[in-house]
């Protein structure tokens, strides 16, 4: 019977975690892959991992950093086959919870740079995503991703010259002003 209290103790801290982080979680995932139903079913399964591991992942020193971690690896390790036509598009972000105020910045410098984010390959999306838009340190996103900050470094700078490419000179050059 106390086993029983206690499982019904930690479902209920789980369910509070999900309700608290679920939305930010998603943001990330649709960073990440830019697709609405995608990132929905990446944040899903990232629930689903984060459930079964409930009770070593309540002892984390970070449970956030430790679902995001869970939610990268995922997205990272998801392998789905493209049709030649089929392209990621990237609908209305979702606000974060509590925020009223729409994105600051020019609306379509955002859209270009979500549209050249996604022509990105994956790894070099997660760590602009992480290092960038997520505001986390290399350490951070080298323990998230599993590499060494070294790698990390190469890789941020390898992943913006790429992505300076996809944007082109003018929009690169509004990028860094902006």
């Amino acid at each position: 019977m106390i086993g029983k209290t206690r499982r019904a103790g930690e479902n209920a801290e789980f369910e509070a975690f999900a309700h608290a982080r679920g939305q930010h979680l998603f943001r990330t995932a649709l960073l990440l892959c830019g697709d609405w139903h995608l990132a929905e079913d990446l944040t899903q399964t990232t629930l689903a991992k984060l459930y079964a591991a409930w009770p070593k992942v309540r002892r984390a020193d970070s449970q956030e950093a430790y679902a995001r971690g869970v939610l990268v690896r995922t997205y990272l390790s998801h392998r789905r086959l493209r049709r030649s036509g089929e392209r990621p598009a990237f609908g209305d972000l979702p606000e974060p919870p509590g925020s009223t105020a729409p994105a600051a910045g020019d609306p379509a410098l955002r859209v270009t740079l979500l549209a050249a984010l996604a022509e990105l390959p994956r790894r070099d999306r997660a760590v602009l995503v992480l290092r960038y838009w997520e505001d986390r340190s290399v350490e951070e996103t080298a323990a998230e991703l599993g590499v060494s900050p070294g790698a990390v470094r190469s890789q941020a700078l390898r992943a913006l010259g790429r992505l300076r490419g996809v944007l082109g000179p003018q929009a690169a050059e509004q990028l860094t002003v902006a």
